[in-house]
């Protein structure tokens, strides 16, 4: 990683200060990270829509979604024993390899007409199974090609792609495709996968695995000293044998009083999004009456918020602070989930959905930037399996939860939603404002 500063100084020369940028190697992470996106949102709009064609039923639908995230509760924490363990550019390229052969298989059998339930459930859990390892590795890759004061602004980045790829690219794609051939979108999100596995290759060495020299930290880029030990120093030289297992990462994890704290607050707010959105696709088709094939343009119509915060978080973080700005995004969640539940019709339904996703995409990036200066590199890949494994695995039983509440009415889940949502940051407020200073997690988010 090459020890630049994220700024260079403008200072004397009458001119602004101007952003260093990201680099080449990160370039390529988020190419790769671009094209998995166009499989995953392909996957996203077309396998619930297939499904529709097979069962009507909200909880049939909802076990789709819930299935996607039952990797992230059994294998988590192995895949990022795995991420710490082996290089992490290989392990992308092998995550990809088995989520494009499913997409492969599937479209076989639709194409063959012997597609059927239990193999679009199958398939969605083998699509999660490399999600586990081919996300976390993405995450784990990051802080070995960025400096830490730049750790906002990858994020952001990556986030920008997701959002824009899948909303905006893949998900419109799919409803089209969809209606001219249930096929293909499966096998053009199959060529997704496959792409990322040569830019997974040629990312340089500090992508491959932790840090095992002392990274050269200037007083701008040292952790508050205020922070109550509870944010990593810069890592010291690792070990060459060092230690991999689940034990060291748990331990870790139990120590971090607030990022504990900040994990228990993420499953239950992750949890009630979950619960909202079980059916989402039969609330736009049933209750808000969106043809199938238009059903990509009303996730387009989301994404343009969930896009929007992807691309303003980092300046708000830098203009505000982590803790206010997480605190007011999960406000804006709260009530963009609440008023979707109300709304009368499909163009206000998709502009409240559009003010949740603007929110939780702005939340996404301080937390994400959060974690990758607190946790040690040579641990980051199982704790981060350990936190999704937490945080995640509780979405299944939340989702099932949606889609049998949805079978008695498509708004209420997402009314229910957001009135939990808003108790629960509010109770929660603590933590996120005054802990997040305490903890020094807002060191490097401001000053760039």
């Amino acid at each position: 990683m090459t020890d630049t500063t994220d700024t260079i100084d403008g200072a004397g020369t009458g001119t602004a200060p101007v952003r260093a940028p990201l680099g080449r190697d990160f370039g390529r992470l988020w190419t790769a990270a671009a094209f998995s996106n166009l499989a995953d949102g392909l996957g996203r709009t077309a396998v619930p829509l297939i499904a529709t064609t097979l069962t009507r039923d909200p909880l049939a639908i909802s076990l789709i979604a819930a299935l996607a995230f039952v990797p992230w509760l059994v294998f988590g924490l192995p895949a990022g024993m795995i991420v710490d363990r082996f290089d992490r550019r290989r392990v992308m390229a092998l995550a990809n390899t088995i989520r494009g052969g499913v997409a492969v298989v599937l479209a076989v059998l639709t194409v063959t007409g012997a597609l059927e339930l239990w193999a679009l459930l199958a398939g969605t859990l083998v699509f999660g199974l490399g999600e586990t390892l081919f996300d976390n590795a993405t995450n784990a890759a990051i802080p070995g090609l960025v400096t830490r004061r730049q750790l906002d602004r990858a994020n952001g980045r990556m986030q920008a792609a997701q959002i824009t790829i899948d909303n905006f690219a893949a998900q419109p794609i799919a409803g089209v495709l969809f209606a001219v051939s249930l096929a293909l979108p499966l096998w053009l999100g199959a060529v997704g996968y496959l792409v990322p596995i040569v830019l997974a290759v040629l990312l340089p060495l500090s992508a491959a695995r932790p840090l095992r020299e002392p990274a050269a930290a200037s007083d701008a880029d040292a952790p508050d000293a205020a922070a109550g030990g509870l944010v990593a120093a810069p890592v010291a030289a690792v070990p060459v044998r060092t230690d991999v297992s689940a034990r060291v990462a748990i331990r870790y994890l139990w120590r971090q009083r607030y990022l504990r704290n900040m994990v228990v607050f993420t499953s239950l707010v992750g949890s009630a999004l979950s619960f909202a959105q079980a059916a989402t696709i039969l609330f736009f088709l049933d209750e808000q009456h969106v043809t199938p094939a238009a059903i990509g343009f009303v996730t387009a119509g989301i994404g343009v918020g969930a896009l929007i915060g992807s691309l303003v978080a980092s300046r708000l973080v830098e203009r505000f602070g982590r803790g206010p700005v997480m605190f007011a995004a999960n406000l804006g969640v709260a009530v963009g989930f609440a008023l979707t539940g109300l709304a009368p019709e499909v163009f206000s339904a998709t502009a409240f959905y559009a003010l949740a996703a603007f929110s939780v995409s702005v939340w996404n990036v301080p937390w994400g930037a959060l974690r990758q200066q607190i946790v040690p590199p040579e641990l980051f890949g199982r704790v981060l399996g350990i936190i999704r494994m937490l945080t995640w695995g509780m979405f299944p039983i939340a989702t099932v939860l949606g889609g049998w509440v949805a079978r008695a009415d498509l708004r209420t889940p997402f009314i229910a939603a957001g009135a939990f949502v808003l108790v629960w940051v509010l109770v929660s407020a603590r933590l996120l404002l005054v802990d997040t200073r305490r903890a020094g997690a807002e060191a490097d988010a401001a000053h760039r």
